[in-house]
């Protein structure tokens, strides 16, 4: 049966890798509820552009594929359109950070200006204009030149359709996979924490434990750039919230948990810890595209094109990663991957796990930081903070309960996998 999924994301380069490949599966083996988007590594009108475009050149790369007797491949996409819904444009709390520096200003290496003809004209914009029709999801006319039938466009806030999707779905039958800030879980959860707790699991690339952040010392992008938001969803695994829900101020205006909740959230985090040894380099990324191109594959062009740009940064940003050996890290596919292929006894949590990680919000150089206790201390059976446990570290009875993933089955061969499936 095909596990049924949720990707929040905000395109984005390896974002758009991710999503090519949850839709270049089997149709057994995955299917794609939801495309819910938030702003993160670039402006979330120019994420909702960078999806649309992207099914436009599956559409494209599909018809190529048949007029050249070749398998058109995306089963997922073509047995079962996802939902598109326009999240969060900015965090609960705090600046924006974008990370445009990476991506792009336009998240994908300026593609849209140097490659125009890959990019379709925007008359799909008024399809997600809440101000057009207050009914939300509509459906794509069949024969319409300007409306792509890959995808269903929703005028609802993203949010809203992550708590409509679980409520339409059995419980514990939809895994939520969270690639960008987590701006839209946290606002579903808030708006009705028990359909929230649906979810069969919240997958979530975050963080950064036992090695650097990757935009501050300390700070990973996604907990950086909403780290409420990140504190608030974390906050559901545990037995009591409130022991690490971060006060609500004046300028988040999200209600706060209810003293009791009938379950507690599963939540497995992939971090940096981890994503970094996933990586694609130049040479493996050449030879398995250079073929495609030459026979003038629309989707080879495209990737192509994007993936240039990310090589040229990532020399630019680490002395020594040049040439061939150049590598960009494959944060978000990596989750999409689990989600596919849960079940493979090559996954596996830390020892510790599930672990009390925290998100510092309030810090003036640790916002984003993911916090754990290494002391070596007794745990406490209580619930009442005191001076021998302030925060409630020690306590059986409170702080986070994250599943922490320490380990795949594909840390020497994911590279040549996402690119076998995509270009397949």
């Amino acid at each position: 049966m095909a596990r049924k999924i949720i990707i929040d994301t905000d395109p984005g380069i390896d974002d758009i890798l991710a999503l090519l490949l949850a839709f270049s599966a089997q149709p057994e083996e995955v299917q794609v509820l939801l495309v819910s988007l938030t702003f993160g590594n670039i402006e979330v009108k120019s994420c909702l552009r960078n999806v649309v475009s992207m099914f436009h050149i599956i559409e494209r790369e599909m018809k190529w594929r048949a007029d050249h007797g070749l398998p058109e491949g995306f089963g997922a996409l073509r047995a079962h359109p996802p939902v598109v819904a326009v999240g969060a444009e900015d965090p609960l709390e705090d600046q924006k950070m974008l990370a445009d520096y990476f991506h792009g200003f336009d998240g994908l290496g300026g593609i849209h200006s140097s490659h125009p003809h890959l990019t379709p004209s925007e008359t799909w914009d008024h399809l997600f204009d809440p101000s057009a029709d207050s009914n939300g999801i509509q459906s794509v006319p069949t024969g319409n030149p300007a409306a792509h039938q890959s995808f269903v466009p929703s005028k609802r806030p993203a949010h809203e359709e992550i708590l409509r999707i679980l409520r339409e779905n059995e419980a514990g039958e939809v895994t939520l996979v969270a690639v960008g800030p987590m701006t839209n879980l946290a606002l579903a959860a808030a708006a009705d924490p028990e359909t929230f707790l649906r979810a069969k699991e919240v997958v979530v690339m975050g963080g950064a434990i036992h090695v650097p952040g990757n935009v501050t010392p300390m700070g990973e992008f996604n907990a950086y750039a909403d780290a409420v938001a990140a504190a608030r969803v974390m906050a559901l695994t545990s037995p009591s919230p409130a022991s690490t829900v971060p006060p609500t101020s004046d300028a988040t205006k999200l209600p706060a948990y209810p003293a009791s909740l009938s379950k507690a959230l599963t939540l497995r985090l992939f971090p940096l810890d981890l994503t970094l040894r996933h990586n694609l380099t130049r040479g493996e990324f050449r030879a398995a595209i250079t073929a495609k191109l030459e026979k003038g594959s629309p989707l080879a062009e495209w990737v192509s094109a994007f993936m240039a740009h990310a090589f040229q940064t990532i020399e630019s940003m680490h002395p020594g990663h040049d040439g061939d050996a150049a590598e960009l890290s494959l944060h978000d596919p990596l989750c999409v991957w689990y989600a596919l292929t849960a079940d493979d006894a090559g996954w596996v949590p830390s020892k510790q796990s599930p672990e009390d990680i925290r998100v510092e919000t309030t810090g003036q150089w640790t916002r984003g930081m993911c916090v754990v206790d290494q002391r070596s201390r007794h745990p406490v059976d209580g619930e009442v903070e005191s001076a021998n446990d302030h925060g409630l570290w020690l306590s059986s009875r409170a702080g986070n309960r994250v599943w922490r993933m320490d380990g795949s089955p594909v840390e020497a061969t994911f590279g040549h996998i996402l690119m076998q499936r995509i270009l397949a």
